[in-house]
Order: C-alpha cells, then structure tokens, then sequence
C-alpha cells in the first residue's frame, strides 16, 4: 500500500497583522514650575559637593507611643498621628548640638552663617510638583505642634494655596519618601542650605538582641532609615554622622505621651 501525502500552504499574516499598534508619543511643554525645579536641582548639584550619609535607627519606642495615642490624638487635634512629626522633633532637637548642619556658605565661600533658629523647609509632592514650605521656629514647637504645621503645610501645598513667603527662609530641610514606600534616598539640597535629611519608610527588621543574661536571641524591631546630604565644602563627613547618631539617639530613646499634650 502506498500512502499519499497531501500537504496544503498556509498563508503567512502580511506584516503588521494582527499586532498592536505602538502608542503614539506625547509632548508636553514643561509647566513652568517643573522647569523652576528642574534648574533649581542642576544649580544645586553644580555648586555644593554634595555627598550621603545613611544610618539605621530603630523605632520601637516611638512605634508603641503612636499606636497606643493615636486615636485619642486624632479625636483631640483633627490630626493623624504620623511617625513624621515623631521624627521632626528628634531632627530639629540635634540641630542644637549641630549647628553645621543647621548652617549656610555664602556665594563667594568667603563665610558661614550659622543659623539661630531652625526655619524648617519640608518637601511636599503637590498636583504641580515639589513645593518646600517652610516651618518657622521648629525649634521651638511640640510633637503636637508640629503634627499640625505639618498638616497644615501639606494642604496648602495640594489645594494650591501656598505662598510664596510659605516657600521662602527655610534653613535646614527634610523630606519623607518613606510615605511612598521608598527604604531611603540621597536628596539634593536645597540652596542655598547646607543639608537636607530623608526619612525612609518603618519597616520591620529581624535583629539579633542579647536578653539580661547575656544570651543571643533573635526579635523583629521597626526600623527607620535616614539619609543626609550635605555639602561637604562646610560639613565634613564626621559632622554628618555625629548628627545622624544624635538624632538615632533621641528616636531610640523614645517620646513620652506627654509630649503629645
């Protein structure tokens, strides 16, 4: 017997059948506060030599005043009880022992301002992109306090109502891409300023503790990362960790209830 093969052509799709189309581009002027920033960041990035410096710090005292105050903080304020202002507090406190940090070089790096107060600059992500309003006398406001100048910055910035005093004589900046989930970042100064200081997200660790006894057992710790930029032609890398570990300090340490009032 002998088989018969029969064999057929199959058409081949013509090119471009059956496969989606690439999306078109789109151009878009860039608004012009995006072009504000885009050239306040080269400017800034041009003329301090900036550097990071990054420190872990754990969290859990901090952790356990919010969740236990939390609610009443939010029944008596209006305010949520973020760790931010948790964290302010402890950063505006180390200026006091860090003045460099808190400090100024002039145009032609002849000489440093060292600033008195702490006119608090705070990054915020608003509809028309990152705006930094500042915080007047931070140094001298409570958790509570500063929970809602923080509040209040932050609406002004997304409901457009902003300023431009709200905006201008900020001395020492800090940023939270922690609220975005990011662990931590190397922010770029703000000028003419000489450090900016990144909160990163709360994250549980795993970390080994020695108990009374001595003995090695294993736990998990909210920790926090936090990043400073600074500019090293006034701030040394020295002075950037001395100032990160007194910050760790007084977040390790802790805050009482009663600075919540």
């Amino acid at each position: 017997m002998t088989a018969t093969v029969t064999t057929a052509t199959v058409p081949m799709p013509s090119l471009g059948e059956n496969i989606a189309e690439t999306p078109a581009d789109r151009v878009e002027k860039l608004p012009r506060i995006r072009r504000t920033i885009a050239t306040r960041m080269v400017r800034s990035l041009q003329t301090a030599a900036q550097l990071t410096t990054v420190v872990e710090a754990e969290v859990s005292s901090v952790a356990r005043v919010r969740r236990e105050n939390k609610d009443a903080f939010l029944s008596r304020t209006g305010h949520k009880l973020s760790y931010l202002p948790f964290f302010v507090a402890a950063a505006v406190e180390a200026l006091a022992d860090n003045p460099v940090v808190n400090s100024a070089l002039d145009a032609d790096v002849t000489t440093v301002t060292y600033h008195g107060a702490c006119h608090l600059g705070m990054a915020v992500d608003g509809p028309k992109g990152l705006m930094v309003p500042v915080i007047r006398n931070a140094q001298g406001l409570s958790i509570s306090a500063l929970a809602a100048e923080i509040a209040s910055a932050a609406e002004k910035v997304r409901s457009g109502t902003v300023t431009a005093d709200d905006l201008s004589g900020g001395t020492f900046t800090i940023t939270n891409t922690g609220s975005r989930g990011a662990l931590f970042d190397t922010p770029i100064i703000n000028q003419p300023q000489s450090a900016i200081l990144g909160f990163g997200s709360v994250v549980e660790r795993v970390v080994p503790v020695r108990d009374a006894a001595g003995n090695l057992t294993i736990t998990a710790v909210p920790t926090v990362y936090l990043s400073l930029s600074y500019d090293h032609r006034v701030v040394d890398g020295a002075d950037a960790a001395r100032y990160l570990s007194d910050v760790r300090a007084r977040l390790e340490k802790g805050y009482t209830a009663g600075l919540l009032d």
